[in-house]
């Protein structure tokens, strides 16, 4: 499968480069039936959108979707839904003298290699965080067609910036406050100082490292064709395609390495009628198939690559090492403007899954949906 394809029958294809005329999308397997318009993908988009805060990147793109094609009336009428957003405020000169000089913690020695040199290098091009507006749009799909079909509900929220950590919070908590600061923490005290800490750091010229904790809730028991298409596999793959993404765990993930059995495993029990786990070590993924639970997984991002510091490199046409200062508009940190993109991934993975598994059939009926 081509790499920039992802799903079975949800599919999405991602294209675009950072400084290209646009970044687009095309979802096929949406079924026929789910009222779209831009108005449903535009709110998502705008939370990923650069340009909004002292903590992200000044660079300042409108990012209006247009959908091209796959929907008419008002409904997504089985046809691959087609969606852009064109890229305004582009400024390539600073790339052009880094094209011999490739900046540390980039791709871009490394795609300059994989591509022979006809990547579009500018900008980070294809590796660039600007393609992660497709996922949000596919996102915005999906995240609607799981919610008025199933009841799915996909909330993320940054739960750590350098050594700041949120405290655990309620699923209410985290539904009604994830968005309610620009550094996306629910929790205002703990928010209070990530932003501190952000300016801190990008006022030195640095940048610093995120974590990212994603919920997903009413997800049925049975999601996930194991074994190579586990749904926590499909979920790791799909976060993972995320640029800066360095790890992924679930449940208590690496922390269970420490644990004994009789302290991990997680007991069965009847909840309202249903068997259910009585605890959510696993994360709401045991064998690779959801157990029921909430689906509780963190991403964690690396600081942003592009700092403003002097840092040594290789010139190409020399080959001699050199100082580079790298120059343009970058963010000093990637989680609060990833929350929406890490929330796209996993609600397009559940919604694969639930076609998938026959939980939402190719024509939608309107006198089912909820919500």
């Amino acid at each position: 499968m081509p790499g920039n394809v992802l799903g079975e029958r949800f599919v999405v294809v991602s294209f675009g480069e950072s400084h290209g005329r646009c970044v687009g999308v095309v979802i096929d397997g949406c079924p026929a039936g789910l009222p779209l318009s831009e108005e449903d993908v535009q709110p998502l988009l705008d939370l990923r959108r650069p340009g909004q805060s002292a903590i992200a990147t000044p660079r300042r793109e409108e990012d209006r979707v247009e959908i091209l094609s796959g929907v008419f009336r008002g409904h997504t009428t089985g046809a691959p839904i087609a969606m852009v957003v064109w890229n305004r405020d582009v400024d390539s000169r600073s790339y052009e003298r880094l094209l011999n000089v490739p900046r540390p913690g980039h791709a871009d020695y490394f795609a300059r290699v994989r591509y022979g040199g006809f990547n579009d290098y500018r900008g980070g091009g294809r590796f660039s965080g600007r393609i992660t507006a497709g996922f949000v749009m596919a996102g915005a799909v999906a995240l609607k067609l799981l919610r008025v079909t199933l009841g799915i509900e996909v909330m993320a929220y940054v739960k750590q910036v350098g050594e700041v950590v949120a405290p655990e919070l309620t699923v209410d908590e985290i539904r009604e406050k994830r968005y309610s600061n620009e550094v996306r923490c629910p929790d205002e005290e703990t928010a209070a100082r990530m932003v501190e800490l952000i300016k801190q750091v990008r006022a030195s010229g640095d940048s610093i490292g995120s974590l990212v904790e994603c919920i997903a809730v009413n997800v049925p028991v049975g999601l996930g064709e194991p074994v190579f298409s586990s749904l926590d596999a499909d979920i790791a793959r799909a976060l993972f395609a995320i640029p800066a993404v360095k790890g992924v765990e679930f449940g208590r993930g690496f922390r269970a390495v420490g644990s004994r059995g009789s302290e991990n495993n997680d007991p069965l029990t009847l909840v309202d009628g249903k068997v259910l786990p009585r605890t959510n070590n696993a994360g709401g993924i045991v064998g690779g198939l959801s157990t029921g639970r909430e689906i509780l997984v963190r991403v964690a991002f690396k600081p942003p690559a592009s700092i403003s510091k002097p840092q040594r490199t290789l010139n190409l046409s020399t080959m001699r090492e050199e100082e580079v200062v790298v120059t343009g508009r970058h963010d000093p940190v990637i989680g609060p403007r990833a929350v929406p993109v890490v929330e796209s991934m996993v609600g397009i993975v559940l919604a694969d899954h639930a076609i998938r598994a026959g939980l939402i059939p190719p024509v939608l009926d309107p006198t089912r949906f909820r919500g």
